[in-house]
């Protein structure tokens, strides 16, 4: 049991050898507390003599909040300077990496305290800056400064990946003319990790981090996932060429929902000289034609044939549906060669020249994507957690207000949906 008072007030203050030397509590604003770090002497780091105290500067540093109150370190260094007049080191300000790091803003604890809130529990800069008393930009270069030793830090973080995804997501709206600002995720899609976030849409970006890999890291991949893009289909053509490129399912069969959307209001333009109405027949069975078929009850069967009946004349729209759900069969099987055949049977069909023009280039689509198409009855992946990272980091953008600044934007997002080893944080020290 401690009974020396200055020793219980160094045992509440928590920093290792340290001298509490006072307090100022003033109501309604941040406990000031004074300490020094207990340092007798110092050698000069070049020639190696005793050095002498210059100066004592003192520095503010933002604490973990403390009895419900934000708390102020004041920190009183010692400034050195050698004895020695030939020697190169005229002084130096000592260090002590265990209550704060170099030219640091808060402690130690305090920035790994806030790397935990903003980064793993997604809480705002702002808000975590609030709890502490201090600014934005303290919080956010802390976060930032931890982040990176967790992220860049960290060789096993990425760790083997079978299966990788990539999808593109808006960063910002750029000036004036807000002109959209894209970055692409790379997706450990077997795991649900994002393994990294790189600027733009390109193929550039994508190619160049894979190239960073180690070649015995990029032959262990089996399977690049991808929505119909070609800009990501070039980069495992060219980075990944030994990888089995699968078509997300979802992705094709919106695709399919896209083009029968698209013939459903050419037609109606066409036979009702306007836009669909609440009225018009093709209007009112909008939302049937992209259910599921085998989601249709009798009533609604019924419903979608006979307002086709009424508002398509030549069959298109009905053609377009009847394309919809055949692209959708294609997926209740796993038979990889069945599959193939079905996609080449299905393309050609929907080719033919007397198919509505986007029945036709449905099926363009389908015999020029057939090979990724058909992979997933092989692969059984999809682009699936590739999405769900895309959405972990629009919420972050949320909560952020958004970003402009791709350094930021990165490491929130890592921090967040990269599974970081959480357990080193205890140890991080930034760089």
């Amino acid at each position: 049991m401690e009974r020396n008072a200055i020793r219980m007030c160094e045992i509440l203050v928590g920093l290792p050898e340290i001298n509490v030397l006072w307090l100022d509590d003033v109501p309604d604003k941040a406990l000031r507390i004074g300490v020094e770090s207990r340092r007798s002497g110092e050698v000069c780091p070049g020639c190696g003599q005793n050095a002498r105290i210059k100066e004592r500067p003192s520095v503010e540093l933002a604490d973990l909040p403390a009895f419900g109150r934000s708390v102020e370190l004041i920190w009183r260094k010692q400034r050195w300077e050698c004895v020695n007049p030939v020697c190169d080191v005229s002084s130096w300000t000592s260090q002590d990496p265990r209550i704060a790091p170099a030219r640091g803003g808060m402690t130690v604890r305090a920035g790994r305290w806030a790397t935990l809130q903003v980064g793993k529990h997604g809480r705002s800069v702002s808000e975590v800056a609030m709890d502490l008393g201090c600014a934005w930009h303290t919080v956010n270069d802390a976060v930032t400064a931890y982040g990176a030793v967790l992220i860049d830090g960290d060789p096993l973080r990425i760790g083997e990946v079978s299966a990788l995804g990539l999808d593109e997501l808006l960063f910002f709206r750029k000036g004036a003319w807000r002109q959209l600002q894209w970055s692409t995720c790379l997706v450990d899609v077997n795991k649900g990790k994002l393994l990294d976030l790189v600027e733009g849409r390109t193929t550039e970006a994508p190619s160049g981090w894979l190239q960073k890999r180690e070649s015995s890291w990029r032959e262990r991949i089996r399977y690049g996932t991808l929505d119909l893009c070609g800009t990501y289909k070039s980069v495992f053509d060219n980075e990944l060429p030994h990888v089995t490129q699968v078509a997300d399912p979802f992705h094709v069969i919106k695709l399919a929902n896209a083009k029968l959307d698209e013939c459903r209001r050419r037609v109606q333009n066409a036979t009702m000289g306007h836009r669909g109405r609440k009225g018009d027949p093709l209007y009112r069975c909008r939302r049937l034609l992209t259910k599921a078929k085998e989601r249709l009850d009798d009533r609604g069967s019924e419903k979608l044939v006979g307002l086709l009946k009424a508002g398509d004349p030549d069959g298109e729209v009905a053609t377009a549906w009847k394309a919809k759900e055949a692209i959708r069969a294609l997926y209740e099987h796993t038979n990889t060669e069945l599959a193939t055949q079905w996609v080449e049977t299905l393309g050609a069909e929907l080719k033919e020249a007397d198919k509505p023009e986007e029945v036709k280039s449905l099926g363009r689509t389908l015999i020029r994507w057939k090979k990724q198409i058909a992979a997933w009855h092989e692969a059984q992946v999809t682009n699936g957690p590739t999405e769900t990272m895309n959405n972990l980091i629009k919420r972050i953008k949320r909560v952020a207000f958004g970003f402009t600044n791709f350094a930021n934007y990165r490491i929130r997002a890592l921090l967040y949906a990269g599974k970081p080893n959480w357990s080193r944080l205890s140890e991080a020290t930034p760089r």
